[in-house]
């Protein structure tokens, strides 16, 4: 790899640690120190979908970290369904939530239930997914794992098993999200430059779906038979929808050999997946620890208002992601 990409890397490495250290130390210092928050203090957190593992997750560690601090914690389920999430996100302003965490269905599409937050006076923290602040919403930070670099371990992934040519087939996230964005450009600048003679020739979205997954994958196939070397996809369901048209349609790569699948998440299925051989790698999210980093900056801002407020708006607080192969499974 070109010096100059190895370098951002290791800064992106060393700064998503620093974040991290900070955010744990305090709160760890305060919960030493006996400190808790207000009396009667709520937490609202809107998530996109409960259907599906990585988002439960996020939930445990929330409820965990709320349980530990003595907060009240509101969770709502938009369903992927933006205009349920602006109703759910209006329902907890109505019940006076004193923080806000949203991981929003469309980055952009939330803005207006966000700035009614603003209005009312109640702190915004992005969780997992960033909230577009270009249009004057309000975040006081973005909880998210570094989609960008996480796209580039994948593309590096591509380019160490396929070489330096191959056919990929690129199944990306619900349009309008930070994280299908992030992913997708992360993998293709990253692939230009480790493996420029590699090519994308087919890139469709599948909504993180499995189902979703499954129905493009089979329809690729069938325009692009024998064709496919690998596949890259923006979450571990979508990989594994993606896996099963492969085994269904018995398909291969054109010198006969299993196609390549790629997620990102590690959800307990890819990890399966990988530990069988059916997978060869994912990329490992922390989305509990996410949680607990929502709720962590909730509690401090109940603590002390300008906690947040050297921060620019939306300020980026990134969560460490790493490549997952056969190799380096967890236990």
């Amino acid at each position: 790899m070109p010096r100059r990409s190895a370098q951002r890397t290791t800064r992106t490495g060393r700064f998503t640690g620093r974040a991290l250290r900070w955010v744990a130390v305090l709160a760890a210092t305060l919960l030493a120190g006996g400190a808790m928050a207000q009396a009667s203090f709520t937490v609202g957190l809107s998530l996109s979908t409960l259907n599906n593992p990585f988002f439960v997750d996020v939930r445990d560690g929330a409820q965990q970290e709320a349980k530990l601090f003595g907060i009240d914690l509101v969770v709502t389920d938009a369903q992927n369904d933006l205009n349920k999430q602006i109703s759910d996100i209006e329902d907890l302003i109505q019940q006076g939530v004193n923080v806000l965490l949203v991981n929003a269905t469309d980055s952009a599409g939330v803005v207006p239930a966000v700035k009614k937050a603003n209005d009312a006076g109640i702190p915004v923290f992005a969780i997992d997914r960033a909230i577009d602040t270009s249009t004057g919403a309000k975040v006081a930070a973005q909880i998210a794992s570094d989609n960008v670099f996480g796209g580039r371990l994948q593309a590096r992934r591509v380019a160490e098993v396929l070489g330096s040519s191959g056919n990929v087939v690129e199944l990306e996230g619900i349009p309008g999200t930070s994280a299908a964005r992030d992913r997708k450009a992360g993998f293709e600048d990253e692939l230009k430059t480790a493996a420029p003679g590699i090519t994308i020739i087919a890139d469709q979205p599948a909504g993180f779906d499995q189902a979703e997954g499954l129905n493009v994958m089979q329809n690729i196939l069938q325009a692009h038979q024998g064709q496919v070397d690998a596949v890259v996809a923006a979450n571990d369901s979508m990989a594994v929808g993606a896996l099963q048209a492969i085994q269904q349609a018995s398909a291969t790569r054109p010198n006969g050999q299993p196609i390549i699948v790629i997620g990102f998440d590690a959800i307990d299925q890819a990890l399966q997946q990988i530990r069988s051989g059916a997978m060869n790698a994912t990329v490992a999210q922390q989305p509990k620890l996410m949680g607990r980093l929502g709720v962590d900056a909730a509690h401090m801002l109940s603590l002390d208002s300008l906690m947040f407020s050297t921060l620019g708006n939306g300020q980026f607080m990134p969560v460490e992601v790493q490549l997952i192969t056969q190799q380096n499974l967890p236990q």
